[in-house]
């Protein structure tokens, strides 16, 4: 398929969670949740290994481990290397984490007001700095594009796919890897009032790119972004995003969300419930933990495990329930420049004028959010279909576009 001018697909997805290592197997834990003990935690050095990540925090080994994920899933980067085989400032982060490096920075105050400075490690000082998850990925794989770090609540993580694809919407960047991490600790555990198992500890990570530049180097896209909303309530955002009542095939809620009795709002107040019951909720905080920044990026990781069953012709393209395991839509390889086989993109002569209108049906909504906060973000995931009709002739790349 040839895409339209602008439009933004997923071309990789990273996991880095104890249970889960693949979007199918994200959302099948998240339909059935597993029972009885707790699966072992991550084991980053397996991935990552243990060299050079001595005073590095667990939130950001975490992240390395699901961002190479990702760029190996999208074959920017080689089995058996680190550095990207395009060109590092043609790729840009973006990272979400509210929690990630709390207890390093409360720590560090601590010592400063019960010591002096002077008593600081210079190892482990750098990691109190707020946008240390996003520095460290774009250093290890050499990414020379812009960097950004969202510490934004609830919203997060589903912000943090939106400010990575408009960067590359604009032309910063051909492709942005983003990432949502949080971890748990003691500090985590204070601040929030919750034992450790009922939170996070993992990462998730997508690489989003113009799709035209996807095409170029053969990659294979598992999802193409549609819109993006923010809103002060729930309803409100849904219906911006999906105009005139129409259902999508799956909702993926926000964290935990309670859903009231028909005609009541989620907090048992009168009001409209947001989507008909027929469509199937998913809560992928009930699988992991409660998610806070990282939330957004998982519903994502999930959202694309559900596209690939609907894109195999299995039930979950009328969102029914639990599901059989369906096949992956791994991505296809080839260099930066010059079209490649096994590619989602058909060899049509150009691009569309516009994305091809998809049913809402064969959309995944994905919100995340706080009615009682007045901030509640949505997002629409669509498949990318294998062909399309003729179009015009490809328009011409954004003048902004990098050069190299």
């Amino acid at each position: 398929m040839t895409q339209g001018p602008g439009e933004v697909v997923v071309t990789g997805v990273g996991l880095a969670l104890p249970g889960a290592d693949t979007p199918d197997a994200l959302l099948r834990r998240t339909a059935c949740p597993v029972t009885g003990p707790a699966a072992e935690p991550f084991d980053t050095a397996a991935r990552i290994g243990r060299r050079g990540h001595r005073y590095k925090d667990r939130a950001t080994r975490l992240a390395l481990c699901a961002a190479l994920d990702a760029l190996r899933n999208a074959r920017l980067i080689p089995s058996d290397g680190e550095e990207v085989t395009v060109p590092g400032d043609t790729v840009g982060v973006v990272a979400s984490s509210n929690l990630g490096n709390l207890d390093t920075a409360c720590l560090t105050a601590a010592a400063i007001a019960e010591r002096s400075a002077v008593d600081l490690s210079p190892m482990s000082l750098p990691n109190a700095s707020s946008n240390v998850i996003a520095s460290w990925v774009a250093i290890r794989h050499g990414l020379r594009g812009p960097n950004l770090m969202l510490c934004n609540g609830a919203t997060s993580g589903l912000d943090a796919v939106h400010w990575g694809a408009a960067l590359v919407a604009a032309g910063r960047v051909r492709r942005a890897v983003v990432i949502g991490v949080e971890t748990h600790n003691a500090v985590v555990e204070d601040l929030l009032g919750r034992p450790a198992d009922e939170l996070l500890d993992g990462a998730a990570a997508l690489v989003v790119e113009d799709a035209r530049w996807a095409e170029a180097r053969g990659a294979r896209a598992t999802a193409a972004l549609g819109p993006y909303e923010r809103r002060a309530g729930l309803s409100g955002c849904v219906e911006a995003l999906l105009p005139g009542g129409a259902a999508p095939g799956v909702w993926f809620t926000p964290e935990r969300y309670a859903e009231g009795p028909a005609g009541a709002g989620a907090d048992g107040t009168a009001g409209a419930v947001p989507l008909p019951r027929s469509v199937p909720r998913y809560d992928v905080t009930s699988a992991v933990g409660r998610a806070s920044g990282a939330l957004g990026v998982l519903q994502c990781a999930a959202a694309i495990g559900w596209l690939a069953r609907a894109g195999a012709g299995t039930d979950a393209e009328t969102g029914a329930g639990p599901q059989a395991a369906g096949p992956e839509a791994g991505p296809g390889a080839g260099p930066e420049a010059g079209a490649g086989s096994g590619t989602a993109f058909g060899a049509g002569p150009g691009a569309a004028p516009g994305p091809v209108p998809v049913p809402a049906s064969r959309q995944a909504l994905i919100t995340s959010g706080d009615d009682t906060a007045d901030a509640v973000a949505g997002l629409l995931l669509r498949p990318t279909p294998d062909r399309c009709h003729p179009h015009p002739p490809r328009a011409p790349l954004p003048a902004m576009e990098c050069s190299r």
